[in-house]
């Protein structure tokens, strides 16, 4: 945890088609500056200084013959290969890092990290808390295939390259397993801001 006064920071992390945009929406509308990992990878993603060191440590096979950095081939390293996944992170993770605590500096107030990868880029030592979003597997892989327009083994394959649900929930002061309705998870998230405004105790939602 990083000591800012007048700032309170919270990560979000979970798995993928668990339901953290849902719950990054309630934050934002109960005063939560967000800061969206996502995005900033995608703005790192267009930094020369990052393309120069991806094309230079991965012998250019991340980089489209244009010069900008191929997504499609991101995507599958990432989710089919641990050892490049883990170098790619290592690049990265950097860049990212120094991007958001220039936001936290900016914002002041309550902050939330939007973060799937908040362990694998160490920014679970900025959170005042933590707060992750699970389900079942069978659920987050049926989110993702109607979201991303998958097909069921590549939703499965995307899920085995994440950590599990336990995994998050002992990592996390409060978990939402989210394997009900939009309505139970959005009051979840809701009980939270509460909670996290008052300074309350760790629980499970």
């Amino acid at each position: 945890m990083v000591d800012l006064p007048n700032i309170m920071i919270i990560g979000l992390t979970g798995q993928s088609g668990a339901g953290k945009s849902t719950v990054c929406r309630v934050f934002a509308e109960n005063g939560f500056r967000i800061i969206n990992c996502d995005a900033i990878a995608r703005k790192t993603a267009e930094d020369p200084r990052f393309l120069e060191e991806i094309s230079r440590r991965f012998t250019e096979e991340l980089i489209t013959p244009e010069g900008v950095l191929d997504r499609k081939a991101v995507a599958k390293l990432i989710f089919t290969n641990n050892e490049k996944r883990g170098r790619y992170q290592r690049i990265i993770f950097p860049y990212i890092v120094n991007e958001i605590m220039r936001e936290i500096t900016r914002a002041g107030g309550n902050i939330l990290i939007d973060a799937p990868t908040l362990f694998e880029a160490k920014l679970d030592m900025l959170c005042d808390k933590i707060v992750s979003v699970t389900a079942n597997l069978d659920k987050c892989a049926e989110r993702i295939i109607k979201r991303d327009k998958m097909l069921p083994e590549q939703a499965y394959e995307r899920l085995s390259s994440q950590h599990s649900a336990d995994f998050f929930k002992e990592r996390s002061d409060y978990n939402i397993e989210n394997n009900g309705t939009l309505e139970k998870l959005t009051s979840s998230a809701k009980q939270i801001t509460d909670k996290l405004k008052a300074g309350a105790d760790n629980e499970q939602i």
